[in-house]
């Protein structure tokens, strides 16, 4: 049953975060969504129920505004879905200070220091937190060097993730890194292999398989792990 379980969706405007919205409404979830731009928002509040709220990921300011308001909120579920592919060049000699610290902030401290900062509202035993990571941020995966900073950011994420997770203590909930498969969003291209419907489906399949096992699992939209 799904009745009356609360979930916040970080990053939900368009593709995978807003087609997480779509599925999770549609099983009765109550949704809170995060979008950077209210007016960048049409599609998302086209879904009916959905409580939207504002956030910049990155800036700290805008998360503790977004703590404040959510503040008496007991979640069943945070998905942080925030990332960005970085500069077009994915090239360690051509890359600036400054593009280095944006993506490394977006994809890798700043979903953790979110997810530090709401993981007490997070309903013990049967609560999940969940991180968009990707099969590129396995060490294990060695090609695809045309996304070389990329896949450096999402296997920071992973290790940040893995730290995160040994600091819960008592607080026994479920973490999991998935890996939604190359999606046809924005990110992933028109010549992807599935569609938005067809990952966060799934993906919300995992997340109810999942709830309440409890440790730190990567794996992807059809619950088949992925290494390290």
């Amino acid at each position: 049953m799904t009745a009356n379980k609360t979930a916040l969706i970080i990053g939900a405007s368009r593709g995978l975060g807003l087609g997480l919205v779509q599925r999770l409404t549609e099983q009765g979830w109550n949704v809170i969504a995060t979008v950077r731009d209210q007016h960048k928002a049409d599609d998302l509040k086209k879904v009916p129920g959905v409580r939207i709220e504002t956030l910049d990921i990155d800036e700290q300011s805008s998360l503790e505004v977004l703590a404040l308001n959510l503040k008496d909120q007991v979640l069943d579920l945070l998905f942080v879905n925030a990332g960005i592919m970085g500069p077009s060049h994915q090239s360690a000699s051509k890359a600036t200070a400054a593009e280095l610290g944006q993506l490394f902030m977006t994809n890798a401290i700043a979903p953790i220091r979110l997810a530090e900062r709401f993981v007490g509202q997070v309903r013990a035993h049967t609560g999940t937190i969940a991180f968009m990571s990707s099969v590129l941020g396995s060490v294990a995966c060695p090609d695809a060097p045309e996304m070389a900073l990329y896949k450096a950011s999402k296997a920071a994420l992973n290790s940040m993730t893995n730290t995160f997770v040994t600091q819960l203590g008592d607080h026994n909930i479920t973490v999991l890194s998935m890996h939604p498969g190359w999606v046809r969003t924005a990110m992933g291209g028109e010549g992807a292999d599935i569609d938005v419907k067809t990952s966060t489906t799934g993906l919300i399949e995992q997340l109810n398989a999942y709830a309440g096992k409890g440790g730190h699992h990567f794996i992807n939209y059809r619950g088949e792990t992925i290494p390290w």
